[in-house]
């Protein structure tokens, strides 16, 4: 009894110095499940020691590896896209010579790159997907050059892994209320626009007001601003075009004071200042209107002829600068005209739209 004692009690020292032999090839060796459960307190055998388990690797390492491995597998589909996008359009659509050495079925690397203001290098690493930094205005100018429609837009953005900022992708909720305010009020054409003239909701006179349809117009493309400087029959519309625009730049470059580092605003006056030398010239002049005027406008409609408004601003969230935008016309004439002109809108039997894609 004596001599079990001495051995069921052997020290640590002593243990340490007579290890316990390996465990042989083939042995499965003991989990913690396995091993067997510790003695009660005062039997004098001291507990098994679990087996320790080796060293894993660090869990912040494998995420890494992983989002890798999808970034990089977002920038091939990135450029297996472009590519696509670029040799479905002939040159002829976007107003260039088809030339007689042209191998793609296609645009040119260059040439998109040309149409988008990026340079050269730039886009063609852009489509051998290296791993560069795209913003959203050199992105908006690519779905733009390569007449993407709504869906491919979208689908552009989020291979890039990049915020589409355009109205048509971000559009502040419009209630069904304010809609329904805007079929109301016809035949006076309404709007609701934000202070950067992106034309959020309208109804269906004001789609015919200043063009033949604005349903047809990109809903990326519309933009008071842009159509104004760019569209062509709707720049044929407007009355004293001129100081339109003048006033309507000043307005833009007072409203953007407080949205200077938004990429929206920084994406609308570069795409402007590229668009057109009349923008140029005026936001080169550093003129700056603030505030709501109520004023008399005239417009040349292709259907109905001249009418004259009176433009009038309805405020409905100042701190965004929404507003709604009424044209209530100033003479019996014009009345008459407008109510032609949505009797027109009536016969084509488009419903009013809210400035989002269908």
């Amino acid at each position: 009894m004596t001599t079990m004692a001495r051995e069921t009690t052997t020290t640590p020292a002593r243990r340490a110095a007579h290890p316990a032999p390996a465990a042989q090839a083939g042995t499965p060796a003991r989990t913690p499940a396995d091993a067997p459960a510790p003695a009660p307190a005062g039997r004098g055998r001291p507990p098994s020691a679990a087996p320790q388990p080796g060293p894993a690797a660090p869990a912040a390492d494998r995420p890494s590896a992983a989002a890798s491995r999808g970034s990089e597998i977002r920038r091939h589909e990135l450029a297996g896209f472009l590519r696509s996008r670029r040799e479905r359009i002939p040159p002829e659509q976007v107003g260039l010579p088809r030339g007689r050495r042209r191998r793609t079925p296609g645009l040119r690397r260059e040439e998109v790159a040309q149409l988008s203001a990026v340079g050269v290098t730039w886009y063609t690493w852009l489509e051998q997907a290296r791993d560069i930094q795209v913003s959203e205005q050199v992105l908006d100018a690519l779905a733009r050059t390569l007449l993407l429609d709504a869906s491919e837009r979208a689908h552009l953005f989020q291979l890039a892994g990049a915020v589409d900022p355009s109205p048509a992708a971000q559009c502040p909720a419009i209630t069904p209320a304010l809609r329904h305010m805007l079929t109301q009020l016809e035949p006076v054409p309404a709007c609701i626009q934000n202070s950067r003239y992106d034309i959020l909701a309208y109804n269906r006179t004001y789609a015919r007001l200043l063009m033949s349809d604005l349903d047809a117009v990109r809903p990326e493309d519309r933009n008071c601003m842009v159509l104004v400087y760019t569209n062509a029959e709707w720049r044929r519309s407007i009355v004293q075009l001129d100081d339109a625009m003048r006033m309507m730049a000043a307005k833009l470059r007072g409203s953007m004071a407080g949205h200077l580092g938004e990429p929206a605003w920084k994406m609308l006056v570069k795409r402007l200042t590229a668009e057109s030398a009349e923008f140029r010239e005026h936001w080169e002049r550093y003129e700056v209107v603030g505030g709501a005027r109520s004023r008399t406008k005239q417009f040349l409609n292709p259907y109905v002829g001249l009418v004259t408004v009176d433009h009038t601003d309805l405020w409905l969230a100042p701190d965004l600068g929404a507003r709604m935008v009424t044209y209530v016309p100033t003479d019996e004439e014009s009345r008459e005209r407008l109510e032609r002109l949505y009797a027109l809108a009536l016969a084509d039997g488009n419903p009013e739209r809210d400035g989002r894609p269908a």
